[in-house]
């Protein structure tokens, strides 16, 4: 397949309609390369870098950090806002806390054909369930593994992505805080995460309370808590995760969630020093909590593990793509607008999910579309399944900020994707592992990271990732 020498790359404004030749299903096509903008460096990125690659695509990735991996990247500076609020705010792009370890099998986590395996050896770490380091690392292979940091600009912010009238995007980045450059792109693919704009939980008369907040975006140690009272706001991994962290030195903590009954009041099984409530009913100004089960609990501080909002301050697409509580949309299947297919997409929006299989294989199909190897159903098409989608939603019950959360869904949509792309479907002993991995993690909550039954999946994990390793050498 065609490929641009590094001393081939293209220059503003050149046309990039490039045929190339290929047979399918002894059939003649042509296939279509394209000037693509890929924005962000993470594990999004870096796979549709890779796919766009590979299908013959020419492709500049702007990175904001001086490396790849994205929020997989641990930094100790947090934010200037706690809370994440102040606009004007020093924004720190990662959310991890320094006992971060992963919540899904290193064999269940990586890419389809390049196994998240061990082999730094002591320098690494080898758990199944690694900490973030290691997920970095894994990260940083497989950018040099397909050269991928050659197509990189780090240290480069992008600033606007607008729609011109021939269809091309206009996209104006700035390096290391310099002179602004504007270029002009056939495509623009999205990846520039979800994790940096923090939600917050709405409490009444907490604008009186004289105690201290937090986001957990901005949560990295323990050590700031000791002995104090603190309460945890959510029910999900970072709540549980952090919850945990914080007993170990907190006075006591108060884990309040929306999603149990209004008089949910326990003891953590294991913690002399945790309780898990349901919501906080208001805050008062002499410092006291007051909870949905009338349980009162003068605090120190709140750590918002509410998750977050999609946030793309660059994009200018004149309404064409919305954010409305927490929708992005419309897109068909989560990752298309169809009013500016296929020349505008994202990667990675969907939450609860296995998340860099899912950023292959929507990369794939991207890649593939853009080449004109596949297409796209027409535009009113589209518009109509987007439609149906909403309506089930909203029959269901289901509010618009949980669009994009398929965890009851996604391996049909994992195979769904693979089937559009022509590839094998999503491997049944990785779909078997991680629903082990979620009734282990429901019976075990403080182990299921160390502690399993599953080594007849593990091992067949291990066969075929020996497979994969023989099929690329």
């Amino acid at each position: 397949m065609f490929r641009y020498t590094d001393d081939q790359g293209p220059k503003l404004g050149r046309n990039l309609e490039i045929t190339l030749f290929s047979f399918t299903n002894k059939m003649t096509s042509f296939l279509t390369s394209r000037y693509v903008a890929v924005i962000g460096a993470g594990a999004a990125g870096l796979v549709a870098a890779r796919e766009l690659s590979r299908e013959g695509h020419v492709v500049v990735v702007f990175e904001r950090q001086d490396q790849v991996g994205g929020t997989w990247i641990y930094r100790e500076e947090v934010d200037s806002d706690p809370l994440g609020l102040d606009p004007d705010r020093s924004v720190v792009h990662s959310s991890l806390y320094d006992s971060l370890r992963t919540n899904l099998s290193r064999e269940v986590m990586g890419f389809l054909d390049y196994p998240f395996v061990s082999k730094h050896g002591e320098s690494g770490d080898p758990r199944r369930f690694p900490g973030h380091g290691e997920v970095l690392r894994y990260l940083k292979d497989f950018a040099t593994e397909f050269a991928i940091e050659k197509m990189v600009r780090f240290e480069t912010e992008v600033v606007s992505v607008g729609l011109q009238e021939n269809g091309k995007w206009r996209v104006k980045s700035k390096e290391r805080g310099e002179h602004v450059l504007e270029e002009i792109f056939d495509a623009v693919v999205v990846c520039n995460g979800h994790n940096t704009e923090p939600h917050v939980a709405d409490i009444p008369g907490v604008e009186a309370w004289p105690g201290k907040q937090i986001h957990s975006h901005n949560y990295r140690l323990p050590q700031p808590f000791q002995d104090q009272v603190v309460i945890v706001i959510g029910s999900s991994f970072s709540a549980v995760d952090i919850s945990r962290d914080l007993a170990g030195i907190a006075k006591e903590v108060h884990v309040a969630s929306r999603s149990v009954p209004g008089g949910t009041y326990e003891k953590q099984p294991g913690y002399d020093n945790m309780w898990f409530h349901s919501m906080i009913e208001r805050a008062n100004e002499d410092g006291s909590i007051i909870f949905q089960n009338d349980k009162v609990v003068v605090a120190d501080t709140i750590v918002h593990c509410t998750g977050y909002k999609y946030h793309f301050p660059f994009l200018e697409t004149n309404g064409k793509v919305n954010v409305d509580d927490n929708r992005v949309g419309p897109l068909y299947k989560h990752v298309f607008p169809p009013a500016l297919a296929p020349c505008l997409s994202f990667v990675g929006l969907p939450l609860k999910v296995i998340p860099f299989v899912m950023c292959e294989l929507q990369s794939k199909w991207i890649a593939a579309i853009l080449s004109g190897r596949i297409a796209l159903p027409p535009m009113e098409e589209m518009m109509k399944d987007i439609e149906a989608f909403y309506l089930r939603l909203k029959s269901s019950g289901t509010p618009n900020c949980y669009t994009h959360d398929l965890f009851h869904s996604q391996f049909e949509y994992y195979n769904w994707i693979a089937a559009q792309c022509g590839c094998s479907g999503f491997e049944e002993w990785r779909k078997l592992k991680h629903d082990d991995v979620s009734i282990n993690r429901l019976a075990r909550p403080d182990e299921y990271r160390d502690v399993w039954d599953d080594q007849h999946l593990v091992l067949q994990a291990g066969g075929d990732s020996e497979r994969t390793t023989e099929d690329k050498a």
